[in-house]
């Protein structure tokens, strides 16, 4: 592609008017040769920064696959498969996941695609099936590398890469470095564009309070902590599955709108909790470390340290939920009583939990609407606002986001206004089709 139309996508499709000085390094860097390492912080746009040189030097549409993405996890193959889809122009685009059909996978590589985004796993299972070839592969970028390789992934992405031979260009991407990489990745005069110097201007637009609670369980603490301070969307963090159930549903038996997102969820119930934390649906997203990576959430303005973090590299990333691009974070860690602060954590001031004048509940003002059909049923958002403003009784300005998946959407609404909506519409049929349209609980 050239380097004038990928601008131009970005500007139009995504909205970003220019490039950042990272990105503007990456995407000049591929006129000299060798492999390239990313180094930068999160929420500093490394996604963008590694998609538009890939780009440029993709070939015109041949058949063949020519790019191959691979990422550690589910969230962060969505997240950049919608990115490459966005500005990829004339270039077809394939993800694949586990938890993800395989049959429409299957399906959609029956025609090759220049560009396959995938987690290791899917993409060698795809492989031994023979439903794709990645022999013609030229260009591949490892993205958060360093976790792939902590996550186990180390086998298959070495029996992957034996099946690309003809590999033109290596990008490996990571907010930290490692000491070694793999002989199997057979990099050669590697150039590292390092960019982690940018994590002091990252951590000067992050405000990091200590929270005092005074008794080891930090239920109501957590709450205090909520309504004490300004709202927006905010992401608490647990150490344990089990402790992110508990956190949650203590919240929501308080009147706050709170989701759960976790490894053990399957596919769609993670989407989900994505999906109504990202529309508005939930203000308060309770997670594992699952969610210190590949989740880019807009305007999050909170994190909490439910319990501390293992490590200072699950810090770095877990804080990197919000503040990102150019914004402002807040960053709240509690602490029980005998609890002692890691030398990695560094206070800017202690917050006093305010239990006057508390809201006596945190809910969301906007509801969300599922449709049990999607993309694969033939449903665009259009015909989903054009649906609900001639029948629902509300404008299509008042229709909120619209999440359209494979074979289910999603549809934020006016909290007040979901019953009424629902009850003109339940029945009706959406393009001569008849579809279960349901209230969607926020838990």
């Amino acid at each position: 592609m050239k380097e004038k139309e990928i601008i131009s996508n970005i500007r139009e499709k995504l909205g970003i008017e220019c490039l950042n000085d990272m990105q503007r390094e990456m995407l000049d860097s591929i006129n000299e040769p060798g492999d390239l390492v990313l180094l930068s912080p999160t929420g500093s746009g490394k996604t963008l920064a590694f998609i538009a040189p890939m780009l440029k030097e993709l070939k015109a549409p041949n058949g063949k696959l020519q790019a191959v993405i691979i990422a550690p996890s589910r969230e962060l193959v969505i997240q950049i498969f919608g990115i490459v889809r966005a500005i990829a122009t004339g270039h077809k685009v394939t993800c694949c996941y586990g938890g993800h059909s395989v049959a429409d996978e299957r399906q959609s590589l029956s025609v090759v695609p220049s560009i396959i985004v995938s987690t290791p796993g899917r993409l060698l299972d795809h492989i031994n099936r023979e439903h794709i070839n990645v022999f013609t592969t030229r260009l591949l970028v490892l993205d958060e590398f360093d976790k792939s390789l902590e996550l186990g992934f180390h086998d298959e992405m070495k029996r992957i890469l034996r099946r690309m031979p003809n590999i033109s260009r290596r990008t490996l991407t990571s907010a930290t470095m490692i000491d070694e990489f793999p002989d199997f990745l057979r990099l050669h005069q590697v150039r590292i564009v390092n960019f982690l110097a940018d994590k002091k201007e990252l951590d000067s637009r992050l405000t990091v309070w200590s929270v005092r609670s005074d008794a080891k369980d930090k239920l109501e603490a957590a709450l205090s902590l909520l309504k004490s301070i300004t709202p927006g969307r905010t992401i608490i963090f647990a150490n344990h599955r089990e402790s992110a159930e508990r956190i949650q549903e203590f919240l929501v038996q308080r009147g706050v709108s709170a989701g759960l997102y976790h490894g053990g969820l399957d596919q769609q119930e993670r989407e989900m909790a994505l999906t109504l934390f990202d529309n508005g649906s939930n203000l308060i997203l309770v997670t594992t470390d699952l969610g210190s990576r590949g989740l880019d959430i807009a305007d999050v303005a909170s994190i909490i340290h439910y319990h501390l973090p293992s490590s200072r590299e699950i810090y770095t990333h877990r804080n990197g939920r919000t503040a990102r691009v150019a914004a402002n974070g807040n960053v709240y860690v509690i602490l029980g009583p005998t609890e002692e602060v890691p030398d990695y954590i560094t206070f800017n001031d202690e917050l006093s939990l305010n239990k006057a004048n508390a809201p006596a509940e945190l809910k969301s003002q906007v509801a969300s609407i599922y449709f049990n059909a999607g993309k694969k049923e033939k449903i665009s958002r259009g015909d989903i606002v054009g649906f609900i403003a001639n029948n629902g009784g509300i404008t299509a300005q008042e229709i909120g986001t619209i999440s359209l998946h494979d074979h289910y959407a999603i549809v934020a609404v006016p909290r007040a206004k979901v019953d009424d909506i629902l009850s003109r519409i339940a029945r009706l049929k959406i393009k001569n089709k008849r579809v279960r349209i349901t209230r969607l609980s926020e838990r």
